[in-house]
């Protein structure tokens, strides 16, 4: 996702079994995004809280984001070291700009590499595919579902696959007001933007 789609917003994931019992659950308080020399940066605050919502956790965490390497922010990486101070997430892609262009919903394909305690010694890197993306308009709000294939190498060897049916909710401004990941065994996650 874009670092415009999460500045000072809240952002609620809440994780469920294949019959729906809460998990878990996470809070991301974004900040503002800050221009520096030559990148962006932004601190996001991250709160865990287990099934009974009882608060396990606390962190801050700064996310980089270079504009010509077109770093992105993600939170669906159960793989990723969220707990490092400084995050930068790097993606190579020729469309992901396109990821939101509602005119063209064209398939996505992203190769991403954490710069991340234990992930970047690992040589982390991982493969996006989101693709069978389809729109629906209902009044005043937009939801596009897609498919998203997930492979996470490390070493070159691939450490993790997931697959996903997605779907996502925008309001007229074009942010993110929801979205739900469902995994194939029926698993799934929530993300809800305030």
């Amino acid at each position: 996702m874009f670092l415009e789609q999460i500045e000072g917003r809240t952002i609620e994931r809440e994780n469920y079994n294949d019959k729906g019992d809460l998990l878990n659950k996470q809070l991301f308080e974004a900040g503002k995004i800050t221009k520096k020399k030559d990148y962006y940066e932004i601190k996001v605050t991250t709160t865990l809280y287990d099934k009974n919502k009882t608060l396990k956790e606390k962190y801050t965490t700064t996310y980089k984001c270079e504009p010509e390497k077109f770093s992105i922010v993600l939170f669906v990486f159960p793989f990723a070291d969220p707990k490092s101070k400084e995050t930068e997430i790097s993606t190579k892609s020729i469309n992901f700009k396109e990821l939101y262009n509602i005119e063209k919903l064209a398939n996505v394909d992203l190769d991403i590499s954490f710069d991340s305690g234990l992930m970047n010694f690992f040589g982390s890197k991982s493969t996006i595919k989101i693709y069978d993306r389809k729109k629906e308009i209902n009044n005043r709000s937009l939801s596009i579902k897609s498919k998203i294939s997930i492979k996470a190498y490390a070493f070159g060897i691939r450490i993790k696959q997931l697959n996903y049916l997605l779907t996502e909710k925008l309001n007229s401004n074009g942010l993110l007001t929801y979205q739900k990941f469902i995994e194939n065994d029926g698993s799934y996650f929530t993300m809800l933007y305030k």
